[in-house]
């Protein structure tokens, strides 16, 4: 691919992120500003007083966010199903898996060592505490029973099988980022995994050994997420923490891309569900 980049929308994000393939076309959060927004229509979907991580659609209309505190159903108001963090931490990166399971992770503001979690939150709506002594969780991303979960402190990319029952099988170390940090993440229709790569203005596709098979740069420093749609790659980006923010910095950009995107996944949620709290029983992070 040549990297001929096109900016998606003329405003320069402090921490977009986010971006997800929908029914209604591609969204994304700014993190920081609490926002949903869609770069279709450049409508703002959401606004929450909360920092907005990352969304799933949910299967019948609304979405599951991993915002703030927790996780909260969004469908024109907001409904907490469990704030289970305090308040020197935030909801980050966040997706559904085949099964409707909505997987999300939090951290420290200060990005303190070891305070990072991974929940998993089930159809009935409970919330469960699946992973513990991560640092800043990015991802998770899916290849059917298979999860992707980067930790971008520490520049390692795991990999984990996923019970029927949502159990995380042991860990194994997938791939190491010797320069910046893996981000976002998003595996394609050919089981390699897509990843932005914080801090060194590139995007990574591993194959499925964790090998380096392809380094596309990127015009922005800070890359966050990345989707595969309509023939494209579509690369979030921050101006957050850069003293002198390139003209790129915070974009969205899009380059031509001929590799299909893995389907994408709804949450489900019982109809009614309120939540049933949070429930510990994490297990440390396998090296």
């Amino acid at each position: 691919m040549s990297p001929e980049w096109t900016v998606l929308s003329a405003e320069r994000f402090a921490l977009g992120e986010g971006l997800r393939s929908v029914a209604g076309g591609l969204v994304m959060t700014d993190i920081l500003s609490g926002r949903l927004l869609s770069l279709d229509t450049r409508e703002v979907l959401v606004s929450t007083d909360e920092p907005l991580g990352a969304v799933a659609p949910l299967a019948g209309g609304g979405w599951i966010a991993a915002a703030g505190r927790g996780i909260a159903v969004l469908d024109g108001g907001v409904r907490w199903l469990a704030r289970p963090v305090d308040a020197s931490m935030r909801m980050n990166d966040g997706v559904a898996d085949s099964s409707g399971r909505f997987w999300a992770g939090a951290m420290a503001w200060d990005a303190r060592p070891g305070a990072g979690r991974l929940f998993r939150v089930d159809p009935d709506g409970s919330v469960h505490t699946v992973l513990e002594g991560l640092t800043v969780p990015n991802g998770p991303a899916f290849s059917g029973d298979t999860m992707y979960l980067a930790d971008s402190a520490a520049g390692v990319i795991h990999r984990y099988e996923v019970s029927e029952a949502g159990e995380l099988g042991p860990g194994e170390l997938f791939a190491r980022v010797e320069e910046g940090s893996p981000d976002g993440m998003t595996v394609d229709a050919e089981g390699y995994v897509w990843s932005a790569i914080w801090g060194a203005s590139r995007v990574v596709r591993f194959a499925p050994d964790g090998s380096v098979d392809r380094v596309l740069p990127v015009p922005a420093r800070q890359p966050t997420s990345v989707c595969l749609t309509g023939g494209r790659l579509i690369v979030t980006s921050a101006t957050h923490g850069l003293a002198e923010p390139g003209p790129l910095d915070g974009a969205v950009l899009a380059i031509p891309c001929p590799v299909a995107a893995a389907p994408a996944c709804q949450a489900r949620l019982a109809h009614g569900s309120a939540g049933q709290g949070h429930h510990a029983g994490g297990r440390p992070l396998a090296g």
